[in-house]
Protein backbone atom coordinates (compact mmCIF):
# COMPACT_ATOMS: atom_id res chain seq x y z
CA UNK A 1 0.00 0.00 0.00
CA UNK A 2 2.96 2.44 0.61
CA UNK A 3 3.99 1.82 -2.73
CA UNK A 4 0.25 2.72 -4.40
CA UNK A 5 0.31 6.20 -2.56
CA UNK A 6 3.36 7.44 -4.11
CA UNK A 7 2.30 6.33 -7.47
CA UNK A 8 -1.17 8.07 -7.38
CA UNK A 9 0.06 10.91 -6.24
CA UNK A 10 2.79 10.87 -9.25
CA UNK A 11 -0.31 10.01 -11.42
CA UNK A 12 -2.28 13.15 -10.47
CA UNK A 13 0.72 15.60 -10.82
CA UNK A 14 1.01 13.90 -14.16
CA UNK A 15 -2.66 14.37 -14.85
CA UNK A 16 -2.42 18.23 -13.98
CA UNK A 17 0.39 19.09 -15.85
CA UNK A 18 -1.17 17.60 -19.04
CA UNK A 19 -4.23 19.85 -18.10
CA UNK A 20 -2.17 22.88 -18.18
CA UNK A 21 -0.14 22.25 -21.46
CA UNK A 22 2.69 20.68 -19.96
CA UNK A 23 4.62 18.34 -23.05
CA UNK A 24 5.09 14.50 -22.53
CA UNK A 25 8.55 14.98 -22.81
CA UNK A 26 8.50 17.24 -19.69
CA UNK A 27 6.34 14.93 -18.10
CA UNK A 28 8.98 12.11 -18.71
CA UNK A 29 12.33 14.21 -18.13
CA UNK A 30 10.84 15.79 -14.87
CA UNK A 31 11.92 13.39 -12.25
CA UNK A 32 15.51 12.80 -13.29
CA UNK A 33 16.15 16.25 -13.86
CA UNK A 34 14.47 17.46 -10.79
CA UNK A 35 16.25 14.75 -8.28
CA UNK A 36 19.42 15.42 -10.16
CA UNK A 37 19.09 19.21 -9.63
CA UNK A 38 17.73 19.09 -6.04
CA UNK A 39 21.13 16.41 -5.37
CA UNK A 40 23.53 18.84 -6.81
CA UNK A 41 22.53 22.09 -6.16
CA UNK A 42 21.76 20.96 -2.57
CA UNK A 43 25.14 19.48 -1.80
CA UNK A 44 27.17 22.24 -3.50
CA UNK A 45 24.86 25.00 -0.75
CA UNK A 46 25.68 22.79 2.00
CA UNK A 47 29.12 21.90 1.80
CA UNK A 48 30.72 24.55 -0.81
CA UNK A 49 28.70 27.52 0.24
CA UNK A 50 28.68 26.60 3.53
CA UNK A 51 24.92 27.01 3.71
CA UNK A 52 22.57 25.57 6.34
CA UNK A 53 20.11 22.57 5.00
CA UNK A 54 17.10 24.79 5.37
CA UNK A 55 18.81 27.38 3.58
CA UNK A 56 20.07 25.01 0.47
CA UNK A 57 16.35 23.70 0.16
CA UNK A 58 14.70 27.13 0.54
CA UNK A 59 17.14 28.63 -2.67
CA UNK A 60 16.43 25.17 -4.71
CA UNK A 61 12.75 25.61 -4.44
CA UNK A 62 12.70 29.16 -5.91
CA UNK A 63 13.38 27.32 -9.31
CA UNK A 64 10.11 25.35 -8.83
CA UNK A 65 7.52 23.91 -6.57
CA UNK A 66 7.69 20.69 -7.83
CA UNK A 67 10.91 21.29 -6.27
CA UNK A 68 9.22 21.07 -2.64
CA UNK A 69 8.67 17.23 -3.33
CA UNK A 70 11.61 15.82 -3.13
CA UNK A 71 12.41 13.59 -0.82
CA UNK A 72 16.48 14.55 0.33
CA UNK A 73 18.64 12.52 2.75
CA UNK A 74 21.73 14.64 3.54
CA UNK A 75 25.00 12.48 5.29
CA UNK A 76 27.05 15.06 7.19
CA UNK A 77 30.14 12.26 7.87
CA UNK A 78 30.22 11.28 3.89
CA UNK A 79 29.25 15.24 2.84
CA UNK A 80 26.61 13.52 0.32
CA UNK A 81 22.97 14.54 -0.79
CA UNK A 82 21.00 11.70 -1.76
CA UNK A 83 17.27 12.68 -3.65
CA UNK A 84 14.57 11.64 -5.41
CA UNK A 85 11.22 12.13 -6.84
CA UNK A 86 8.29 9.86 -5.30
CA UNK A 87 10.79 7.39 -5.31
CA UNK A 88 11.72 8.20 -9.11
CA UNK A 89 15.11 8.55 -10.36
CA UNK A 90 17.72 8.36 -7.11
CA UNK A 91 20.16 10.66 -6.91
CA UNK A 92 23.65 11.19 -5.31
CA UNK A 93 25.72 13.75 -5.26
CA UNK A 94 29.22 13.71 -3.46
CA UNK A 95 31.41 16.54 -2.48
CA UNK A 96 35.20 16.13 -2.92
CA UNK A 97 37.98 17.80 -1.28
CA UNK A 98 38.85 20.81 -3.87
CA UNK A 99 36.47 19.91 -6.57
CA UNK A 100 32.97 20.78 -5.14
CA UNK A 101 30.02 18.68 -6.06
CA UNK A 102 28.61 16.29 -9.01
CA UNK A 103 25.99 13.85 -8.88
CA UNK A 104 27.88 10.35 -9.30
CA UNK A 105 27.61 8.27 -11.88
CA UNK A 106 28.52 4.48 -12.35
CA UNK A 107 31.53 4.15 -14.52
CA UNK A 108 32.82 7.65 -13.75
CA UNK A 109 35.53 7.28 -10.41
CA UNK A 110 37.83 10.34 -12.19
CA UNK A 111 36.35 12.52 -9.04
CA UNK A 112 37.42 10.37 -6.25
CA UNK A 113 40.51 9.34 -7.34
CA UNK A 114 42.26 13.01 -7.12
CA UNK A 115 44.53 13.90 -4.54
CA UNK A 116 44.27 17.48 -3.82
CA UNK A 117 45.81 20.33 -1.92
CA UNK A 118 44.17 23.46 -0.87
CA UNK A 119 45.19 26.82 -2.92
CA UNK A 120 47.59 29.00 -1.40
CA UNK A 121 46.05 32.11 1.02
CA UNK A 122 48.12 35.13 0.92
CA UNK A 123 47.82 37.78 3.53
CA UNK A 124 48.44 40.37 1.38
CA UNK A 125 46.68 43.86 0.20
CA UNK A 126 43.79 42.73 -2.30
CA UNK A 127 43.97 41.75 -5.02
CA UNK A 128 47.05 39.94 -4.61
CA UNK A 129 45.60 38.62 -0.92
CA UNK A 130 42.77 38.91 1.39
CA UNK A 131 43.72 41.88 3.35
CA UNK A 132 41.29 44.71 2.17
CA UNK A 133 42.29 48.34 3.73
CA UNK A 134 41.33 50.86 1.09
CA UNK A 135 37.59 51.20 2.07
CA UNK A 136 35.87 54.21 1.38
CA UNK A 137 33.47 55.18 4.55
CA UNK A 138 30.73 57.19 2.26
CA UNK A 139 30.78 54.20 -0.38
CA UNK A 140 30.49 51.43 2.27
CA UNK A 141 27.41 53.52 3.72
CA UNK A 142 25.77 53.30 0.34
CA UNK A 143 26.61 49.67 -0.65
CA UNK A 144 25.19 48.86 2.84
CA UNK A 145 22.01 50.86 2.45
CA UNK A 146 21.55 49.23 -1.21
CA UNK A 147 21.90 45.84 -0.23
CA UNK A 148 19.15 46.35 2.75
CA UNK A 149 16.99 47.80 -0.31
CA UNK A 150 17.44 45.34 -1.96
CA UNK A 151 16.58 42.33 0.70
CA UNK A 152 13.82 44.52 2.12
CA UNK A 153 12.14 44.46 -1.97
CA UNK A 154 13.21 40.38 -1.61
CA UNK A 155 15.81 40.62 -4.35
CA UNK A 156 18.14 38.18 -2.19
CA UNK A 157 21.44 40.05 -2.30
CA UNK A 158 24.29 38.60 -0.73
CA UNK A 159 27.30 40.49 -1.63
CA UNK A 160 27.96 43.74 -2.93
CA UNK A 161 31.76 44.79 -4.01
CA UNK A 162 33.05 47.64 -5.26
CA UNK A 163 36.60 48.24 -6.85
CA UNK A 164 37.54 51.71 -8.29
CA UNK A 165 41.29 52.24 -9.66
CA UNK A 166 42.57 48.69 -8.74
CA UNK A 167 41.27 48.76 -4.19
CA UNK A 168 38.43 47.46 -2.89
CA UNK A 169 36.42 50.80 -1.89
CA UNK A 170 33.31 48.97 -0.38
CA UNK A 171 32.10 45.60 0.41
CA UNK A 172 28.73 44.71 2.02
CA UNK A 173 27.00 41.32 2.82
CA UNK A 174 23.92 39.74 3.84
CA UNK A 175 21.79 36.21 3.98
CA UNK A 176 25.01 34.43 5.83
CA UNK A 177 27.61 35.38 3.22
CA UNK A 178 30.91 36.57 4.07
CA UNK A 179 33.89 37.80 2.05
CA UNK A 180 35.37 34.38 2.07
CA UNK A 181 32.29 32.42 1.21
CA UNK A 182 32.37 30.65 -2.31
CA UNK A 183 29.00 31.92 -4.19
CA UNK A 184 27.77 30.04 -7.07
CA UNK A 185 28.08 32.51 -10.08
CA UNK A 186 26.08 30.45 -12.28
CA UNK A 187 27.09 31.72 -16.33
CA UNK A 188 29.55 33.89 -14.74
CA UNK A 189 31.44 30.98 -15.46
CA UNK A 190 31.47 30.80 -18.68
CA UNK A 191 33.22 34.86 -18.34
CA UNK A 192 36.19 32.60 -16.90
CA UNK A 193 36.76 29.90 -19.39
CA UNK A 194 36.93 32.81 -22.09
CA UNK A 195 40.34 33.70 -19.65
CA UNK A 196 41.26 29.98 -19.45
CA UNK A 197 41.09 29.77 -23.22
CA UNK A 198 42.62 32.99 -23.75
CA UNK A 199 45.61 31.76 -21.79
CA UNK A 200 45.87 28.76 -24.11
CA UNK A 201 46.02 31.18 -26.70
CA UNK A 202 48.78 33.60 -24.92
CA UNK A 203 50.58 30.18 -24.24
CA UNK A 204 50.75 29.42 -28.25
CA UNK A 205 48.57 25.71 -27.57
CA UNK A 206 45.73 27.18 -30.14
CA UNK A 207 44.34 30.30 -32.05
CA UNK A 208 41.06 31.43 -31.99
CA UNK A 209 41.00 31.31 -35.24
CA UNK A 210 41.41 27.60 -35.45
CA UNK A 211 38.71 24.97 -36.39
CA UNK A 212 37.88 23.21 -32.83
CA UNK A 213 39.48 20.05 -34.20
CA UNK A 214 37.02 17.49 -32.29
CA UNK A 215 37.78 13.95 -33.47
CA UNK A 216 33.35 13.93 -33.16
CA UNK A 217 32.97 16.60 -35.53
CA UNK A 218 35.73 15.21 -38.15
CA UNK A 219 32.89 13.83 -40.82
CA UNK A 220 30.55 16.45 -40.94
CA UNK A 221 30.04 20.52 -41.51
CA UNK A 222 31.14 20.38 -37.47
CA UNK A 223 34.88 20.14 -38.20
CA UNK A 224 34.25 24.14 -39.85
CA UNK A 225 33.64 25.80 -36.31
CA UNK A 226 36.52 28.04 -35.11
CA UNK A 227 37.22 28.42 -31.19
CA UNK A 228 36.29 31.95 -31.96
CA UNK A 229 32.95 31.15 -33.22
CA UNK A 230 32.32 28.87 -29.97
CA UNK A 231 33.29 31.70 -27.73
CA UNK A 232 30.33 34.00 -29.02
CA UNK A 233 28.42 31.42 -29.35
CA UNK A 234 27.66 31.82 -32.99
CA UNK A 235 28.77 28.09 -33.91
CA UNK A 236 25.51 27.39 -35.31
CA UNK A 237 24.94 24.03 -33.12
CA UNK A 238 21.10 23.15 -32.35
CA UNK A 239 21.26 23.77 -28.37
CA UNK A 240 18.10 24.56 -26.41
CA UNK A 241 18.95 26.82 -22.93
CA UNK A 242 14.81 27.22 -21.72
CA UNK A 243 15.83 24.80 -18.64
CA UNK A 244 11.91 23.22 -18.75
CA UNK A 245 12.52 19.23 -18.15
CA UNK A 246 13.53 17.75 -21.71
CA UNK A 247 15.67 20.78 -23.23
CA UNK A 248 19.27 20.67 -23.69
CA UNK A 249 20.97 22.73 -20.98
CA UNK A 250 18.55 20.75 -17.94
CA UNK A 251 19.86 17.20 -19.58
CA UNK A 252 22.93 18.27 -19.79
CA UNK A 253 23.75 20.20 -16.22
CA UNK A 254 21.36 17.50 -14.14
CA UNK A 255 20.79 13.87 -15.84
CA UNK A 256 24.16 13.58 -17.97
CA UNK A 257 27.64 12.23 -16.67
CA UNK A 258 29.50 14.21 -19.16
CA UNK A 259 28.80 17.71 -20.28
CA UNK A 260 30.70 17.86 -22.69
CA UNK A 261 29.96 14.81 -24.84
CA UNK A 262 26.22 15.94 -24.60
CA UNK A 263 27.18 19.11 -26.06
CA UNK A 264 29.75 18.15 -28.38
CA UNK A 265 26.60 15.46 -29.91
CA UNK A 266 24.59 18.53 -31.04
CA UNK A 267 24.04 18.68 -35.07
CA UNK A 268 24.42 22.06 -36.85
CA UNK A 269 21.31 24.19 -37.02
CA UNK A 270 22.42 27.21 -38.98
CA UNK A 271 25.55 28.06 -40.80
CA UNK A 272 28.59 28.71 -38.03
CA UNK A 273 29.21 32.16 -37.79
CA UNK A 274 26.06 33.36 -38.61
CA UNK A 275 23.54 33.38 -36.07
CA UNK A 276 23.98 33.74 -32.01
CA UNK A 277 22.48 31.50 -29.64
CA UNK A 278 23.23 31.61 -26.31
CA UNK A 279 24.56 27.95 -25.16
CA UNK A 280 25.58 26.51 -22.14
CA UNK A 281 26.72 23.60 -24.29
CA UNK A 282 28.97 25.78 -26.22
CA UNK A 283 30.70 26.70 -22.64
CA UNK A 284 30.72 23.10 -21.87
CA UNK A 285 32.70 22.37 -25.26
CA UNK A 286 34.98 25.24 -24.88
CA UNK A 287 35.60 23.83 -21.15
CA UNK A 288 36.34 20.30 -23.12
CA UNK A 289 38.48 21.65 -25.41
CA UNK A 290 40.68 23.21 -21.93
CA UNK A 291 40.79 19.61 -20.92
CA UNK A 292 41.90 18.25 -24.16
CA UNK A 293 44.42 20.49 -24.31
CA UNK A 294 45.83 20.53 -21.26
CA UNK A 295 46.60 17.14 -20.75
CA UNK A 296 43.45 15.10 -21.05
CA UNK A 297 42.59 14.53 -17.34
CA UNK A 298 41.31 15.51 -14.29
CA UNK A 299 44.75 15.45 -12.61
CA UNK A 300 46.63 17.37 -15.53
CA UNK A 301 43.59 20.01 -16.52
CA UNK A 302 43.64 20.68 -13.09
CA UNK A 303 47.05 21.15 -12.58
CA UNK A 304 47.20 23.70 -15.51
CA UNK A 305 44.04 25.61 -14.16
CA UNK A 306 45.63 26.37 -10.96
CA UNK A 307 49.14 26.75 -12.14
CA UNK A 308 47.73 29.06 -14.81
CA UNK A 309 44.42 30.51 -13.70
CA UNK A 310 43.76 30.24 -9.80
CA UNK A 311 46.92 31.11 -8.85
CA UNK A 312 48.11 33.75 -10.53
CA UNK A 313 44.86 35.24 -9.59
CA UNK A 314 45.30 34.17 -6.41
CA UNK A 315 41.71 33.15 -6.14
CA UNK A 316 41.59 32.30 -2.28
CA UNK A 317 38.71 30.27 -2.00
CA UNK A 318 37.09 29.63 -5.04
CA UNK A 319 36.22 26.12 -6.03
CA UNK A 320 35.32 25.63 -9.83
CA UNK A 321 33.50 22.03 -9.79
CA UNK A 322 33.50 19.11 -12.67
CA UNK A 323 30.93 16.90 -13.63
CA UNK A 324 31.48 13.19 -13.54
CA UNK A 325 33.91 12.39 -15.75
CA UNK A 326 36.15 15.45 -14.73
CA UNK A 327 35.72 18.27 -16.84
CA UNK A 328 35.27 21.82 -15.42
CA UNK A 329 31.80 22.81 -16.19
CA UNK A 330 32.58 25.95 -18.06
CA UNK A 331 29.34 26.49 -18.38
CA UNK A 332 27.86 27.38 -14.56
CA UNK A 333 29.55 25.92 -11.23
CA UNK A 334 32.18 28.66 -10.30
CA UNK A 335 31.65 28.73 -6.60
CA UNK A 336 34.04 32.09 -4.96
CA UNK A 337 34.15 34.62 -3.25
CA UNK A 338 32.95 38.38 -4.45
CA UNK A 339 36.37 39.18 -4.06
CA UNK A 340 37.75 36.26 -5.83
CA UNK A 341 34.98 37.14 -8.71
CA UNK A 342 36.32 40.78 -8.81
CA UNK A 343 40.03 39.49 -9.60
CA UNK A 344 38.43 38.36 -12.90
CA UNK A 345 36.96 41.68 -13.39
CA UNK A 346 40.15 43.46 -12.59
CA UNK A 347 42.24 41.20 -14.82
CA UNK A 348 40.21 42.51 -17.90
CA UNK A 349 40.21 46.12 -16.50
CA UNK A 350 43.91 45.61 -16.29
CA UNK A 351 43.74 44.53 -19.72
CA UNK A 352 45.06 41.00 -18.98
CA UNK A 353 47.58 41.35 -15.92
CA UNK A 354 46.93 40.99 -12.50
CA UNK A 355 49.88 40.53 -9.33
CA UNK A 356 52.32 41.19 -12.00
CA UNK A 357 51.64 38.44 -14.25
CA UNK A 358 50.14 38.24 -17.54
CA UNK A 359 47.42 35.59 -18.10
CA UNK A 360 45.98 36.66 -21.58
CA UNK A 361 47.31 38.85 -24.07
CA UNK A 362 46.11 43.16 -24.43
CA UNK A 363 44.81 41.86 -27.27
CA UNK A 364 42.56 38.92 -26.34
CA UNK A 365 40.89 41.22 -24.18
CA UNK A 366 40.08 43.64 -26.44
CA UNK A 367 39.04 41.40 -29.08
CA UNK A 368 37.05 39.85 -26.15
CA UNK A 369 34.78 42.97 -25.93
CA UNK A 370 33.87 43.30 -29.53
CA UNK A 371 30.23 42.71 -31.59
CA UNK A 372 30.37 39.42 -32.87
CA UNK A 373 29.53 38.84 -36.62
CA UNK A 374 25.99 37.72 -36.22
CA UNK A 375 23.42 39.09 -37.56
CA UNK A 376 20.62 38.72 -34.85
CA UNK A 377 22.32 39.40 -31.62
CA UNK A 378 25.56 41.06 -31.77
CA UNK A 379 26.41 42.99 -28.56
CA UNK A 380 28.28 39.45 -26.95
CA UNK A 381 32.27 38.92 -27.18
CA UNK A 382 34.06 36.31 -25.85
CA UNK A 383 31.32 34.77 -23.35
CA UNK A 384 30.76 38.64 -22.02
CA UNK A 385 28.09 40.89 -22.61
CA UNK A 386 28.71 44.08 -23.99
CA UNK A 387 26.87 46.86 -23.07
CA UNK A 388 26.59 48.07 -27.12
CA UNK A 389 26.77 46.19 -30.48
CA UNK A 390 28.24 49.59 -31.76
CA UNK A 391 25.38 50.08 -33.77
CA UNK A 392 22.51 52.53 -32.95
CA UNK A 393 20.37 50.14 -31.03
CA UNK A 394 19.61 50.91 -27.36
CA UNK A 395 21.89 50.07 -24.65
CA UNK A 396 21.79 47.12 -22.69
CA UNK A 397 22.41 49.38 -19.57
CA UNK A 398 21.86 52.92 -21.06
CA UNK A 399 22.62 55.09 -17.82
CA UNK A 400 26.09 53.42 -17.86
CA UNK A 401 28.99 53.76 -19.84
CA UNK A 402 29.13 52.30 -23.35
CA UNK A 403 32.59 50.76 -22.93
CA UNK A 404 30.79 48.70 -20.14
CA UNK A 405 30.52 44.81 -20.24
CA UNK A 406 30.29 41.74 -17.67
CA UNK A 407 30.11 38.57 -16.72
CA UNK A 408 26.43 37.65 -16.06
CA UNK A 409 24.66 34.61 -14.51
CA UNK A 410 21.23 33.11 -13.27
CA UNK A 411 19.91 34.49 -9.78
CA UNK A 412 21.27 37.79 -11.40
CA UNK A 413 24.99 37.44 -10.59
CA UNK A 414 26.67 40.21 -12.34
CA UNK A 415 30.42 41.36 -12.58
CA UNK A 416 30.71 44.62 -13.99
CA UNK A 417 33.81 46.19 -15.73
CA UNK A 418 33.41 49.60 -16.61
CA UNK A 419 36.95 50.73 -18.33
CA UNK A 420 36.27 54.45 -18.81
CA UNK A 421 35.53 54.64 -14.73
CA UNK A 422 38.02 52.44 -13.62
CA UNK A 423 35.19 50.61 -11.84
CA UNK A 424 34.62 46.84 -11.22
CA UNK A 425 30.89 45.70 -9.21
CA UNK A 426 30.25 42.07 -8.64
CA UNK A 427 27.01 41.51 -7.14
CA UNK A 428 26.12 38.25 -5.93
CA UNK A 429 22.30 37.03 -4.72
CA UNK A 430 19.67 34.71 -5.64
CA UNK A 431 17.02 37.17 -7.31
CA UNK A 432 13.97 35.23 -8.79
CA UNK A 433 13.46 37.79 -11.16
CA UNK A 434 14.76 41.17 -12.58
CA UNK A 435 17.41 42.81 -10.68
CA UNK A 436 17.72 47.29 -11.18
CA UNK A 437 21.16 46.30 -12.62
CA UNK A 438 21.61 50.03 -14.48
CA UNK A 439 20.41 51.75 -11.56
CA UNK A 440 22.04 50.27 -8.73
CA UNK A 441 25.21 50.00 -10.97
CA UNK A 442 24.44 53.84 -12.17
CA UNK A 443 24.26 54.99 -8.58
CA UNK A 444 27.60 53.48 -7.39
CA UNK A 445 29.64 54.85 -10.07
CA UNK A 446 27.97 58.48 -9.25
CA UNK A 447 29.16 58.28 -6.12
CA UNK A 448 32.48 57.83 -7.21
CA UNK A 449 32.43 60.30 -9.78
Amino acid sequence: MKKLIPTAMVMLLIAAMFANGITPSYIISAPGVASGMGAKLLCSARYVSGFSQQQAFADLVQYSAILERLDVEYNEEARTVSTSFFGFAPTTATYVEGLGCANDYDGYPQRGELSYSALPVFTSRWPHGDRVDTIDSALQSLTDSLIAQDNSANLDTRALLVVHQGNIVAESYAQGATSSTPLLGWSMAKSLMSVMIGNLEYRGLLSADDPAGFVQWQDDERREISILQLLTMTDGLDFSEEYNPGDDATAMLFTEASASDYALSRQLAEEPGTQFNYSSGTANILSRLYFDKTGATLADSLRDYRAQIAVPLSFQHGIFETDASGVLMGSSYLYAPARDWARLGQLMLNKGVLNGARVVSEDWVAESVQPNSSVNSRAYGYQWWLNSDGSSEPARWPDLPVDAYSAQGNRQQFVMVIPSAEIVIVRLGWTSGAYPANARFTQIMRALQ
